[in-house]
């Protein structure tokens, strides 16, 4: 989403809504406009917050006293703004035969805030790393030297990448070095500014720095983006494929070549990550999947691409096929097309879907994309990098049960191997991910950090399990997660069910309330309960309970004496 103007955001931050979550500012610097910035922002996204700015320069006073008005005001999000120039005065102040220490000094004094946060509130904390700034004592000669402000500086913030990756699963760091980056230093900073009012970032400045706040708290809510279709002439190389032929497009060091090599590039590396990628093209078939194949400078190959549609019918329809095949949100797609008529179209027919309005010269685009900031992520496993196979691999499932007779026939087949087990530290991050990501089957979307995951494992009140799955085809990885919580002597209560959608209808769901019956029996509970919570995508599982065997008590409400609770059959071998 692109950014707008300060007095834009003032004029939405003054609209009423419901908020959904709450989040407070607190710096050692003015922060007021930026909590207009950031309000203003939530309201522009749909995503209303409610904000609370702290008194100027009460970090510590907050943070350390349980009785602060923030710990009163219960955020969900704690947002820190500590400022280079109240760190410089910091350093200048202290003697210099004890600056080379300075930075371990300053994260000690983070740390301590952060553990003071967890210690007194449920926040989420979010933490501004700090933006560089020439150094007019030492000059270059500061990258050599641990006595200079900017050799400090580099080392505090890789100080703090590294300890909240390690340590502090609850801290997410926004990227504020990368918006001064972004807009430039004269754009970022004015002395004056600061020198009168304290401002750290310019009021221009600030719907820049909101928007990066935002990419993160909806993130965490759950709204991401997670699949990026795109068309192929001319967007992910030069030229028309049917009519300039392999030797004709452009891809490589000639013409544009270096620029959609760049894109390809860059998509390659959303792949890495986790992001699907799919071709969406009016062409035939054959040929659009040519230069994939036979290419020597296409970054990109066909086993890249979760799907593949080439053909002559309108993209909206065939995105809709991409949807049905993929199954995962309309809202979850970007799609790329350098033909405007295309573009529009898509907008006009999937308004769901985000569509980029590409800059016509090609060597603008990839920067133009990664200024969007479509795909920020707030966590990431190892099973991220293999999330397109796992697609591929459901279509061959797919194209292999059109030969069985019957379905339980494919089933049977299929030869799925599944284990149901506690959480542990291992699984923390994939877990939380599911937690962050999982909308449709989520029966109370209810969203947890690495760090809360880690509290519920080790909480007594608490049981809990996921189930991993694979078949002849491959492995699905972590597929569903139950948190269960002690409601009284007898009774254990379905905090979280959620469950990956690539799995339904294979006997994932009633293996595993299978298994969480037993697991509350030998707990010593008798009966188990669960709600469901309705939200505008998990409408799927709006009587799941009562088909999987539990009865209604109540509105959304269900129960189940797990006494008398009979197994599902199901065709899932488990160890």
């Amino acid at each position: 989403m692109e950014t707008v103007r300060y007095s834009e955001l003032k004029r939405l931050a003054k609209q009423c809504g419901n908020p959904k979550q709450k989040l407070a500012v607190i710096g050692d610097c003015a922060t007021q406009q930026l909590a207009t910035a950031i309000r203003g922002e939530s309201v522009r996204r749909g995503y209303v917050l409610q904000v609370y700015d702290a008194d100027y320069n009460q970090m510590e006073a907050q943070l350390l006293d349980p009785g602060s008005e923030v710990y009163a005001f219960q955020p969900d999000y704690i947002l820190l703004f500590a400022s280079v120039e109240k760190l410089k005065q910091r350093f200048y102040d202290t003697v210099p035969a004890e600056r080379a220490g300075f930075a371990e000094r300053e994260l000690a004094r983070f740390c301590s805030l952060w553990q003071a946060a967890a210690a007194h509130s449920r926040a989420k904390i979010l933490m501004f790393d700090f933006p560089e700034e020439p150094d007019a004592v030492f000059g270059s000669f500061a990258l050599r030297t641990p006595v200079s402000f900017s050799f400090q500086l580099r080392k505090l913030n890789l100080l703090l990448s590294e300890t909240i990756a390690a340590d502090y699963p609850a801290v997410y760091p926004i990227a504020l070095s990368a918006v001064q980056i972004m807009c430039g230093r004269k754009e970022f900073f004015e002395n004056r500014s600061w020198y009168l009012a304290k401002m750290a970032v310019q009021t221009e400045t600030l719907p820049a720095v909101a928007a990066r706040i935002l990419d993160t708290v909806t993130a965490l809510s759950g709204r991401v983006k997670k699949c990026v279709v795109t068309d192929l002439d001319n967007t992910l190389w030069g030229g028309v494929i049917g009519d300039d032929g392999l030797d004709g497009i452009q891809l490589g060091e000639l013409g544009d070549g270096p620029a959609f090599a760049a894109l390809q590039r860059w998509l390659l590396e959303l792949k890495r990550r986790g992001i699907l990628l799919a071709v969406c093209s009016k062409n035939n078939d054959d040929t659009a999947r040519e230069p994939f194949e036979k290419h020597p400078e296409c970054i990109l190959r066909l086993e890249d691409f979760a799907a593949f549609v080439a053909n002559w019918e309108n993209k909206a329809d065939n995105i809709r096929q991409i949807q049905q095949t993929l199954n995962i949100g309309m809202d979850s797609f970007v799609f790329l097309d350098d033909n405007p008529f295309e573009r529009n179209l898509v907008r006009q027919m999937l308004p769901d879907v985000t569509v980029p309005e590409l800059p016509e010269d090609p060597a603008a685009v990839p920067a133009y994309l990664e200024s969007l900031h479509l795909f920020e992520p707030v966590s990431y496993s190892e099973e991220d990098s293999a999330r397109t196979a796992q697609y591929q691999a459901e279509a061959s499932r797919s194209a292999a049960q059109a030969k069985f007779a019957s379905y339980d026939e494919y089933l049977q087949a299929l030869d799925m191997q599944g284990q149901i087990l506690p959480f542990d530290s291992f699984h923390y991050p994939r877990i939380a991910q599911l937690t962050q990501r999982s909308n449709q089957f989520n029966l109370r979307t209810v969203r947890y950090s690495e760090s809360e995951i880690e509290q519920i494992a080790g909480d007594p009140d608490y049981l809990t399990r996921y189930m991993t799955l694979s078949d002849r085809y491959g492995e699905h990885g972590l597929i569903s997660v139950v948190i269960c919580k002690k409601q009284s002597e007898d009774t254990l209560f379905i905090d979280t069910w959620l469950m990956s959608c690539r799995v339904l209808r294979r006997g994932v769901e009633g293996c595993l309330f299978d298994a969480i019956v037993k697991m509350a029996l030998d707990n010593g509970f008798r009966y188990l309960t669960a709600e469901y919570i309705p939200t505008a995508k998990n409408k799927m599982v709006e009587h799941f309970y009562e088909e999987i065997g539990m009865q209604p008590d109540g509105e959304r409400t269900y129960r189940l004496d797990c006494t008398k609770h009979q197994e599902h059959a199901h065709f899932i071998h488990l160890p």
